[in-house]
């Protein structure tokens, strides 16, 4: 009896006796199928039960598959989509991947090849509908920008959330803890945006920007003559966060003796600015942040016991992006929302997630940032590939078991051949054709043999000797 659990599969082939071995199939595999024999049955399926996996094939009478995804994903913007042919083209992968499509696969296939891919999909399925009921729990959490959301469903995250509601709406002293890029500061501003303080400023200071008596002056405020430059009184950051919050970022960088100083300022509001007698109170909460263990610090003499403890009365850990993978999707989905670049938000095809997914980051969050940033201002027609990725996330490509290496390479180079033929050889209208970057063309072209060659006389399936390239179809 099928399984519920393991996900509801529909099924939609105007193929008859196909769509209904792959029904019994599936179904003995632990799936909850459902059968439809065309894109508009299929779509009537949707709006009557709840579907978590399509499989459609893509030419169909009436409504091709890629018209019944697009439609699919107006129903359900969290479906996931796997496009199926048995006359599979570079342009229609393509055009499939930029609707939405989890993967595109040739027919026939075998039950080994399908399932991981199935699998695969209800992961992402599992995934999207758990971003979507953490959203409405974080959404209870204000946030100055949607810039600055937390986002992600690990267990970790989930803790930091918690902890961020009910530690904001208080003066408790807070201690983030975490790897440079994990997001330090976006949970001092979530902090500060979901307490009492909200309508005071929020201040940073980074002890690691400054020397000791510039950083001094800075968090204290000097008066005037009390140094050489010293020619007017200039307000410390305490002070200018009066009321608010003062975000302490890479505190084990302090020097000790502003740790004292510091110390005081937790313990009774009370500093003096640099070079003057008279005592200054400060109502300021104090958020800290480092990507140090401060009790290594501590034990090594070279941060205060006292200052740790006054610091550490409510810790918040970061875990770094490797230990919460399952958040990839959702991070890069929120840079490519917030951090648009172009007229046209990009998506990002199935093999360039894989690498990301893959990649240990080692600059965490801040360095996805910056790669899917990168990204766009490379990707092609919207669509960001692995070329447009930085070298070091990419990855090994692998191909079914099932499928031989030289059929997709055949349909391959005779997909590029066509398009260079069409384009009358303009490099840059054949990348266009075939929906690929101009550096993915070029790397065909030199695995096919095919610069310099009049291609009209070309034998159909010429190659170079480099049979370990991949071919362009997105096929596992």
């Amino acid at each position: 009896m099928a399984n519920p659990k393991r996900g509801r599969l529909l099924i939609v082939d105007d193929e008859v006796e196909l769509k209904n071995a792959l029904c019994e199939t599936l179904a003995d595999e632990g799936f909850e199928t459902v059968g439809a024999a065309g894109g508009t049955e299929g779509l009537k399926v949707l709006e009557r039960q709840d579907i978590d996996l399509l499989l459609s094939d893509l030419m169909m009478p009436g409504m091709d598959g890629i018209q019944v995804l697009r439609k699919a994903l107006e129903v359900d913007p969290n479906l996931v989509g796997i496009i199926m042919t048995g006359q599979g083209t570079v342009p229609s992968a393509v055009e499939a991947m930029k609707v939405g499509a989890f993967d595109y696969v040739l027919k026939p296939f075998n039950l080994q090849t399908m399932l991981p891919i199935l699998d695969r999909a209800m992961d992402v399925r599992h995934l999207r509908t758990e971003n979507v009921r953490l959203r409405r729990y974080v959404e209870r959490l204000s946030y100055e920008s949607p810039r600055y959301q937390m986002i992600g469903s690990a267990p970790a995250m989930q803790r930091v959330v918690q902890l961020i509601e009910k530690v904001a709406p208080t003066d408790a002293t807070v201690l983030v803890r975490g790897q440079s890029g994990t997001g330090k500061e976006l949970v001092a501003r979530a902090l500060h945006g979901n307490s009492l303080r909200r309508d005071r400023p929020l201040v940073t200071v980074n002890c690691a920007a400054l020397q000791e008596t510039l950083l001094e002056s800075e968090l204290f405020g000097h008066e005037k003559g009390a140094f050489t430059g010293a020619q007017q009184t200039k307000l410390g950051l305490i002070e200018v966060a009066e009321g608010g919050t003062l975000f302490i970022d890479e505190v084990a960088e302090m020097p000790p003796g502003l740790q004292a100083k510091l110390l005081r300022v937790l313990e009774d509001g009370h500093y003096h600015r640099v070079g003057s007698i008279k005592e200054c109170h400060a109502d300021v909460r104090v958020i800290a942040a480092t990507n140090k263990p401060l009790e290594e610090e501590q034990k090594a003499g070279r941060f205060r016991e006292n200052l740790y403890y006054r610091l550490n009365v409510v810790g918040i850990d970061l875990p770094p992006l490797r230990e919460r993978r399952q958040d990839i999707p959702a991070l890069v989905e929120h840079v490519l929302t917030t951090r648009q670049l172009g007229k046209v938000r990009c998506q990002v095809e199935p093999e360039a997630m894989k690498a990301l997914l893959n990649y240990d980051w080692p600059g965490n969050i801040r360095e996805l940032a910056n790669a899917i940033e990168r990204a766009q201002i490379l990707a092609e027609n919207s669509l960001i590939t692995l070329d447009d990725l930085p070298d070091v996330m990419h990855v090994v490509r692998h191909r079914p078991a099932d499928i031989s290496p030289l059929d997709l390479d055949d349909l391959e180079c005779r997909t590029v051949q066509n398009a260079l033929q069409q384009a009358n050889n303009n490099k840059v209208h054949a990348a266009r054709l075939l929906g690929i970057s101009r550096r993915a063309l070029y790397r065909l072209i030199t695995k096919h043999c095919l610069e310099g060659k009049d291609e009209s006389r070309t034998r159909l399936g010429a190659r170079c000797n480099d049979t370990k390239s991949t071919p362009i179809l997105r096929v596992r």
